[in-house]
């Protein structure tokens, strides 16, 4: 056995445990050795390439929609103090992404299929809340230290066209786990609740995107599964909290 393969184990194992943080809104250890500045630094620079390289939608009652419900939705979750830029991309795919410098994108194609502010504010809480979860922090964190960065953004950006596919060659809008997306879908119902929508029609946004991958699955929903056992999940959480 050589000195390396000694030597790296227990490296790791001093990282990973340095690395450890606990995230009280969640209620566990997060594993967060990827540096919030350079993070923030990624998340720019994939917001800038998105507006210069994709067509942004000026029309002005699309834009004012988003900023008013995104405002609201990023209040609720007691981010309203922070630097919010929105912008409306031309696509006919629904699509939405919030990066963790405090950057909303949704699509045209999102906006004409949600019936309802509500249903917005489902999707703009859900992404808010993997932002407030750290999940991109977390899921950089372990792609670091496997060295999994390249095989991550292979899964998703070699077939997202557009907005996504500019976004996800920077690393995000990767895919998440199944408990970081159960994590989003709480924590997003949480803050549009608290903004003044209604937690219900996050039921109905989750359903709708289920009846639209029965013909072409949205790129939204690739990345974000939505199946009956997630839709009971959210209903019991609501249930629990007794919203309506």
């Amino acid at each position: 056995m050589t000195l390396t393969r000694l030597v790296l184990p227990a490296a790791l194992a001093a990282l990973t445990l340095g690395g450890c943080a606990y995230n009280e809104t969640l209620g566990r250890n997060q594993l967060l050795i990827v540096d919030d500045s350079s993070l923030a630094r990624q998340a720019d620079a994939a917001w800038s390439e998105a507006l210069r390289t994709q067509p942004v939608s000026r029309d002005a009652a699309l834009n004012q929609r988003l900023r008013r419900v995104g405002d609201r939705v990023v209040s609720g979750a007691r981010l309203g103090d922070r630097s919010w830029e929105y912008a409306v991309f031309v696509s006919d795919s629904p699509n939405a992404f919030v990066l963790p410098s405090y950057k909303i994108g949704v699509t045209t194609g999102l906006l004409a299929l949600v019936k309802n502010d509500d249903q917005l504010a489902t999707v703009i809480g859900h992404e808010v809340g993997h932002v407030v979860a750290r999940h991109g922090a977390e899921r950089a964190s372990s792609n670091a230290l496997g060295g999994l960065i390249q095989s991550g953004v292979g899964s998703y950006g070699e077939t997202a066209g557009g907005v996504a596919g500019v976004i996800t060659q920077y690393g995000f809008l990767l895919r998440y786990s199944r408990r970081d997306e159960l994590e989003a879908d709480r924590l997003g119902v949480d803050y549009m609740q608290a903004a003044g929508y209604r937690p219900s029609e996050a039921i109905a946004l989750w359903r709708l995107m289920g009846e639209q991958r029965q013909t072409a699955t949205p790129e939204f929903a690739s990345t974000h599964p939505s199946d009956a056992s997630r839709i009971d999940a959210l209903q019991q959480y609501i249930a629990s909290r007794g919203w309506n």
